[in-house]
């Protein structure tokens, strides 16, 4: 029906991605659907242009977008993978580090969720301190010879 309405002329259709409480999030959605909620949903990130909808014509891409495919052409620059132990996505942070080729690290920030990463000073402040060692050591600069 979306498909219809937007061939015909209709615009775009969307859909929400997080539901109108806090309280339906949690019971839809667990842990993860309630953080998405609190990120995206309340003033600790609200945004008129947040990521609070899909389009319908969206969901084909989505589903068939595979992030990975190419990861292997990222070597041999370095790569550098930050979890969070709690993070419903860690699946895929592994995913990508196993289909990586070296040099790759992958950092654990124990006990962060995914959308934890975001702005929870104590879960960011470690994954920075990673970021810059990573950037000093594989950044370092070039000396070229005269």
């Amino acid at each position: 029906a979306a498909r219809t309405a937007e061939a015909a002329g209709e615009g775009v259709g969307t859909f929400p991605i997080f539901p109108g409480t806090a309280e339906e999030a949690r019971a839809m959605g667990g842990r993860h659907g309630f953080e998405g909620f609190e990120y995206y949903c309340t003033d600790r990130a609200q945004h008129p242009r947040s990521a609070k909808e899909f389009t319908w014509n969206s969901l084909d891409r989505i589903a068939a977008f595979d992030p990975f495919r190419f990861i292997h052409l990222i070597a041999p620059r370095p790569l550098l993978i930050i979890l969070g132990t709690e993070a419903v996505t860690r699946h895929m942070g592994v995913e990508a580090f196993t289909s990586a080729q070296e040099p790759k690290h992958l950092h654990w920030i124990e006990g962060a969720s995914h959308v934890d990463m975001y702005d929870k000073r104590e879960y960011v402040d470690p994954a920075v301190a990673e970021l810059t060692a990573f950037f000093e050591q594989e950044l370092a600069p070039v000396t070229v010879a005269a």
